[in-house]
Formats: structure tokens, C-alpha cells, sequence
């Protein structure tokens, strides 16, 4: 029975269809931990470092403030299924509130990370995965700028 439920959860692919039907906060629930599953890995790739010098590098990529400037750099390559997805994770209506970032940050991250929720949900990782490594890129170059 329970190795049902482990494949069910972790290799059953849902439709694109139906993925599309989640509410948009459930989609960026699963967003935010599929990118913060992302940084992680790609920071211990990097090095092997202290865990609090990794937790102050991830933090920086995944709090709102980034997450608002990475979708704002891959709002170009977006189509507009995308595009559609992004603004109906940025539209919805939480309750809960940023933080420690502006509402409009918090806003466009809930839609960059509802866009990655779709993405993965919808089984459309390798297209995740590229968004999320440019995404990630912006913000270094930004970031190598100052």
C-alpha cells in the first residue's frame, strides 16, 4: 500500500489540464519548495561550504525581493500559457503578508514561484529547470554588477 502512495506522489505525472485547475496558491506552495529544492542542490554542486553560509546564499535567491526581479527578467521568454499562470499566482489573494518585502515583491514572487508549481506539476520540468537556471543567472549578474 504504501509504496502505491510513494509512486503516486513522486512519478505519477499530472495532466497539464488539470494542473492548470489548482488554485493558484496551491501551485505556488508547491513553487516555492521545488525552487528551494533547486537552489539548494545547485549551491551544494558549487561547494562544500558551512551550512550557515549556505542558508545566506540561498536565502538570497529565494526571498521575494529576488524572486520579483528574476520573473521580471524572464518575463520576454515566457509564452502565454505562462504568462497567464504568472499573473494568476501574482492576482491571488493570500492570506498571509510579506515579511520582509514590499507587497508588490511578494505579489510577483507568489506568481514566479505559482509558475514554477505549474511547470512541475504539468510535468514540464525541463522547461522549469531552464526558466529556473536563467532566473538564477539574472540575479548573479545583477548581483556581480554592484
Amino acid at each position: 500500500m504504501e509504496e502505491n502512495l510513494i509512486q503516486d506522489t513522486l512519478i505519477k505525472k499530472i495532466d497539464p489540464n488539470e494542473a492548470e485547475h489548482f488554485s493558484a496558491l496551491v501551485l505556488a506552495y508547491i513553487g516555492d519548495a521545488v525552487f528551494e529544492v533547486f537552489v539548494r542542490k545547485m549551491l551544494i554542486a558549487r561547494a562544500n561550504m558551512q551550512v550557515n553560509k549556505l542558508h545566506k546564499a540561498a536565502t538570497a535567491l529565494v526571498k521575494a525581493e529576488a524572486q520579483s526581479r528574476m520573473i521580471a527578467a524572464l518575463t520576454p521568454e515566457l509564452t502565454e500559457k505562462e504568462i497567464k499562470v504568472y499573473r494568476r499566482g501574482r492576482n491571488a489573494k493570500s492570506n498571509t503578508s510579506a515579511k520582509n518585502a514590499s507587497i508588490t515583491d511578494y505579489r510577483r514572487a507568489t506568481g514566479f514561484e505559482a509558475l514554477m508549481g505549474y511547470l512541475y506539476l504539468s510535468g514540464q520540468e525541463e522547461r522549469m529547470l531552464e526558466l529556473m537556471e536563467k532566473a538564477v543567472i539574472s540575479e548573479r549578474n545583477r548581483e556581480d554588477e554592484k
